[in-house]
Protein backbone atom coordinates (compact mmCIF):
# COMPACT_ATOMS: atom_id res chain seq x y z
CA UNK A 1 0.00 0.00 0.00
CA UNK A 2 1.32 3.11 -1.22
CA UNK A 3 2.65 5.82 1.98
CA UNK A 4 0.04 9.07 2.22
CA UNK A 5 1.36 12.07 4.11
CA UNK A 6 -1.86 12.72 6.41
CA UNK A 7 -3.46 15.95 6.85
CA UNK A 8 -1.55 18.06 9.26
CA UNK A 9 1.76 16.86 8.04
CA UNK A 10 0.64 18.11 3.87
CA UNK A 11 -0.19 21.58 5.79
CA UNK A 12 3.23 22.04 7.76
CA UNK A 13 4.84 21.33 4.62
CA UNK A 14 2.35 23.74 2.49
CA UNK A 15 3.07 26.02 5.08
CA UNK A 16 6.51 25.87 5.49
CA UNK A 17 7.31 26.03 1.07
CA UNK A 18 4.86 28.76 0.91
CA UNK A 19 6.57 30.79 3.72
CA UNK A 20 5.92 34.63 3.23
CA UNK A 21 9.62 35.36 4.12
CA UNK A 22 11.32 32.09 3.54
CA UNK A 23 9.34 30.23 1.23
CA UNK A 24 9.01 30.24 -2.78
CA UNK A 25 8.03 32.24 -4.96
CA UNK A 26 4.57 32.38 -6.95
CA UNK A 27 6.51 32.25 -9.98
CA UNK A 28 8.56 29.34 -8.94
CA UNK A 29 5.56 27.67 -7.08
CA UNK A 30 3.43 27.39 -10.55
CA UNK A 31 6.34 26.15 -12.17
CA UNK A 32 7.34 23.88 -9.98
CA UNK A 33 3.59 22.32 -10.02
CA UNK A 34 3.94 21.99 -13.64
CA UNK A 35 7.28 20.23 -13.63
CA UNK A 36 6.02 17.65 -10.86
CA UNK A 37 2.53 17.63 -12.82
CA UNK A 38 0.35 18.46 -10.41
CA UNK A 39 -2.66 20.42 -10.51
CA UNK A 40 -2.77 24.25 -9.80
CA UNK A 41 -6.26 23.94 -8.66
CA UNK A 42 -6.14 27.08 -6.65
CA UNK A 43 -3.87 29.71 -8.16
CA UNK A 44 -5.67 33.34 -6.61
CA UNK A 45 -5.02 31.38 -3.45
CA UNK A 46 -2.01 32.61 -0.80
CA UNK A 47 1.02 30.98 -1.35
CA UNK A 48 0.63 28.27 2.04
CA UNK A 49 -2.72 27.35 0.64
CA UNK A 50 -2.24 27.19 -3.05
CA UNK A 51 0.03 24.70 -2.11
CA UNK A 52 -1.97 22.51 0.07
CA UNK A 53 -4.89 22.53 -1.68
CA UNK A 54 -2.60 21.23 -4.89
CA UNK A 55 -1.31 18.94 -2.73
CA UNK A 56 -3.80 17.88 -1.24
CA UNK A 57 -6.08 17.54 -5.02
CA UNK A 58 -3.31 15.62 -5.61
CA UNK A 59 -2.89 12.94 -3.04
CA UNK A 60 -6.15 12.59 -3.13
CA UNK A 61 -6.47 11.57 -6.16
CA UNK A 62 -3.51 9.64 -6.28
CA UNK A 63 -3.22 8.19 -3.03
CA UNK A 64 0.33 8.26 -2.74
CA UNK A 65 2.60 11.05 -1.50
CA UNK A 66 5.33 10.22 -4.28
CA UNK A 67 4.12 13.86 -6.25
CA UNK A 68 4.32 15.93 -3.17
CA UNK A 69 7.84 14.49 -2.38
CA UNK A 70 8.97 15.17 -5.69
CA UNK A 71 7.76 18.71 -5.69
CA UNK A 72 9.96 19.02 -2.72
CA UNK A 73 13.42 17.59 -4.03
CA UNK A 74 12.86 19.63 -7.38
CA UNK A 75 11.77 22.91 -4.86
CA UNK A 76 15.68 22.17 -2.83
CA UNK A 77 17.67 21.43 -5.67
CA UNK A 78 20.76 23.45 -4.76
CA UNK A 79 21.52 24.53 -7.95
CA UNK A 80 18.02 26.45 -8.08
CA UNK A 81 19.54 29.10 -5.58
CA UNK A 82 23.26 29.66 -7.43
CA UNK A 83 21.49 33.52 -8.00
CA UNK A 84 20.20 33.70 -4.21
CA UNK A 85 21.92 31.61 -2.45
CA UNK A 86 20.91 32.84 0.94
CA UNK A 87 17.86 31.59 0.26
CA UNK A 88 18.51 28.25 0.72
CA UNK A 89 19.54 27.19 4.14
CA UNK A 90 16.79 29.52 5.84
CA UNK A 91 13.83 27.91 4.05
CA UNK A 92 15.89 24.46 4.24
CA UNK A 93 15.63 24.94 7.85
CA UNK A 94 12.08 25.98 8.05
CA UNK A 95 11.09 23.26 5.52
CA UNK A 96 12.90 20.32 7.91
CA UNK A 97 11.24 21.12 10.77
CA UNK A 98 7.48 20.22 9.31
CA UNK A 99 9.45 17.10 7.01
CA UNK A 100 10.43 16.25 10.79
CA UNK A 101 6.90 14.93 11.98
CA UNK A 102 6.66 12.91 8.63
CA UNK A 103 10.29 11.37 9.52
CA UNK A 104 11.95 13.02 6.59
CA UNK A 105 14.35 16.09 5.70
CA UNK A 106 16.26 17.92 3.25
CA UNK A 107 19.91 17.40 3.59
CA UNK A 108 22.07 20.26 2.25
CA UNK A 109 22.90 18.43 -0.96
CA UNK A 110 19.08 18.68 -1.78
CA UNK A 111 18.17 15.22 -0.59
CA UNK A 112 15.36 14.01 0.64
CA UNK A 113 16.05 11.07 3.42
CA UNK A 114 14.41 9.37 5.79
CA UNK A 115 15.18 10.53 9.76
CA UNK A 116 13.40 9.61 13.13
CA UNK A 117 10.27 11.09 13.22
CA UNK A 118 9.61 14.00 15.93
CA UNK A 119 6.86 14.05 17.89
CA UNK A 120 6.66 17.42 19.96
CA UNK A 121 7.90 21.21 18.62
CA UNK A 122 10.59 20.91 20.79
CA UNK A 123 12.02 18.03 18.86
CA UNK A 124 11.21 19.40 15.73
CA UNK A 125 12.56 22.58 16.25
CA UNK A 126 16.09 20.82 18.09
CA UNK A 127 16.73 19.28 15.23
CA UNK A 128 17.62 22.32 13.12
CA UNK A 129 19.55 24.35 16.06
CA UNK A 130 20.39 21.62 19.09
CA UNK A 131 24.13 21.25 18.13
CA UNK A 132 24.75 24.66 16.62
CA UNK A 133 23.20 26.65 20.18
CA UNK A 134 25.49 23.82 22.10
CA UNK A 135 28.58 24.82 20.51
CA UNK A 136 27.92 28.68 21.10
CA UNK A 137 27.46 27.75 24.94
CA UNK A 138 30.52 25.59 24.70
CA UNK A 139 32.38 28.97 22.87
CA UNK A 140 34.13 26.15 20.37
CA UNK A 141 36.18 28.01 18.49
CA UNK A 142 34.79 29.15 15.04
CA UNK A 143 37.17 27.54 12.95
CA UNK A 144 35.83 24.20 13.83
CA UNK A 145 32.16 24.81 12.82
CA UNK A 146 33.24 27.33 9.89
CA UNK A 147 34.32 23.68 8.27
CA UNK A 148 31.69 21.82 8.91
CA UNK A 149 28.38 24.76 8.58
CA UNK A 150 26.58 22.40 5.79
CA UNK A 151 26.57 19.30 7.81
CA UNK A 152 25.67 20.77 11.29
CA UNK A 153 22.41 22.41 9.28
CA UNK A 154 21.47 19.16 8.68
CA UNK A 155 22.76 17.35 11.80
CA UNK A 156 24.91 14.88 9.61
CA UNK A 157 26.83 14.54 13.08
CA UNK A 158 29.31 11.66 10.99
CA UNK A 159 30.28 14.19 8.24
CA UNK A 160 30.50 17.12 10.60
CA UNK A 161 32.84 15.43 12.52
CA UNK A 162 35.40 14.58 8.90
CA UNK A 163 35.16 18.04 8.39
CA UNK A 164 36.10 19.65 11.33
CA UNK A 165 38.95 17.65 11.91
CA UNK A 166 40.11 18.66 8.45
CA UNK A 167 40.63 22.38 10.11
CA UNK A 168 42.97 21.72 12.47
CA UNK A 169 45.56 20.35 9.18
CA UNK A 170 44.23 23.08 7.17
CA UNK A 171 45.22 25.39 10.10
CA UNK A 172 49.04 24.09 10.60
CA UNK A 173 49.92 23.83 6.71
CA UNK A 174 48.40 27.58 6.75
CA UNK A 175 50.62 28.10 10.22
CA UNK A 176 53.81 26.16 8.61
CA UNK A 177 53.59 26.48 4.95
CA UNK A 178 54.17 23.06 4.60
CA UNK A 179 51.56 20.87 2.43
CA UNK A 180 51.88 17.57 4.30
CA UNK A 181 49.08 15.75 6.14
CA UNK A 182 47.53 13.26 8.88
CA UNK A 183 51.14 12.47 11.20
CA UNK A 184 53.04 13.57 9.20
CA UNK A 185 52.26 17.28 9.20
CA UNK A 186 51.79 16.68 12.84
CA UNK A 187 55.43 15.71 13.00
CA UNK A 188 56.87 17.75 10.82
CA UNK A 189 54.92 21.12 12.75
CA UNK A 190 54.72 20.32 15.97
CA UNK A 191 57.58 16.98 17.00
CA UNK A 192 61.32 16.83 17.15
CA UNK A 193 63.85 18.91 18.75
CA UNK A 194 62.95 22.05 16.53
CA UNK A 195 59.17 22.07 16.01
CA UNK A 196 57.88 24.77 13.77
CA UNK A 197 55.13 25.77 15.69
CA UNK A 198 55.67 25.57 19.79
CA UNK A 199 52.76 26.28 21.81
CA UNK A 200 54.95 27.84 24.78
CA UNK A 201 58.64 28.69 25.50
CA UNK A 202 60.15 25.64 24.52
CA UNK A 203 62.77 26.02 26.54
CA UNK A 204 62.56 23.79 29.72
CA UNK A 205 61.87 20.03 30.07
CA UNK A 206 58.27 20.66 31.34
CA UNK A 207 57.98 23.02 28.17
CA UNK A 208 59.25 20.11 25.70
CA UNK A 209 57.06 17.48 27.71
CA UNK A 210 54.13 19.65 27.22
CA UNK A 211 54.83 20.21 23.83
CA UNK A 212 55.21 16.35 23.07
CA UNK A 213 51.65 15.76 24.76
CA UNK A 214 49.75 18.22 22.39
CA UNK A 215 51.56 16.79 19.20
CA UNK A 216 50.51 13.00 20.36
CA UNK A 217 46.62 14.13 21.04
CA UNK A 218 46.70 16.40 17.69
CA UNK A 219 48.15 13.50 16.45
CA UNK A 220 46.03 11.00 18.39
CA UNK A 221 42.98 12.76 17.07
CA UNK A 222 43.45 12.37 13.11
CA UNK A 223 43.77 8.54 13.72
CA UNK A 224 40.80 8.31 16.08
CA UNK A 225 38.16 10.81 14.47
CA UNK A 226 39.51 11.50 11.02
CA UNK A 227 40.81 8.54 9.51
CA UNK A 228 37.67 6.12 10.60
CA UNK A 229 35.49 8.63 9.11
CA UNK A 230 37.30 9.39 5.69
CA UNK A 231 37.43 5.34 5.16
CA UNK A 232 34.48 3.57 7.10
CA UNK A 233 30.93 2.91 5.69
CA UNK A 234 28.94 5.58 7.99
CA UNK A 235 26.76 2.86 8.83
CA UNK A 236 29.66 0.71 10.49
CA UNK A 237 30.69 4.23 12.66
CA UNK A 238 28.00 5.79 14.32
CA UNK A 239 28.52 9.60 15.80
CA UNK A 240 25.77 10.48 17.57
CA UNK A 241 25.01 14.43 18.93
CA UNK A 242 27.39 13.81 22.19
CA UNK A 243 29.91 12.51 20.53
CA UNK A 244 30.19 15.21 18.34
CA UNK A 245 30.20 17.40 21.25
CA UNK A 246 32.88 15.87 22.84
CA UNK A 247 35.10 15.98 19.67
CA UNK A 248 34.36 19.09 18.82
CA UNK A 249 34.84 20.51 22.43
CA UNK A 250 38.58 18.79 21.95
CA UNK A 251 39.14 20.44 18.26
CA UNK A 252 38.46 23.80 19.63
CA UNK A 253 41.34 23.51 22.47
CA UNK A 254 43.47 22.55 19.49
CA UNK A 255 42.72 25.67 17.50
CA UNK A 256 43.17 27.95 20.39
CA UNK A 257 46.88 26.68 21.08
CA UNK A 258 47.49 26.51 17.44
CA UNK A 259 46.65 30.44 17.34
CA UNK A 260 48.97 31.70 20.23
CA UNK A 261 51.76 29.31 18.82
CA UNK A 262 54.52 30.44 17.96
CA UNK A 263 57.79 29.48 15.79
CA UNK A 264 60.90 29.08 16.96
CA UNK A 265 64.02 30.54 15.78
CA UNK A 266 65.78 28.12 13.69
CA UNK A 267 69.56 28.44 14.38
Amino acid sequence: MAKVLIQSHLQAIADALGDTDTGLTGSEIAHLLRTCKIEDTAPTLTKRHRLYNAFAQCQNAKQDRVPILAFIRHAMKPARFIRQPERYEPMRANLNKALSFAGLAVEATGELVAVEQAQTLTQAQRRAHDLREDLELRNVHPDVVRFCREELLSENYFHAVLEATKSVADKLRMRTGLTDDGATLVDRALSGDKPLLAINAFATDNDKSEQRGFSNIVKGMFGMFRNPTAHAPKISWAVNKEDAEEVFTLLSMVHKRIDTAHMPPRV
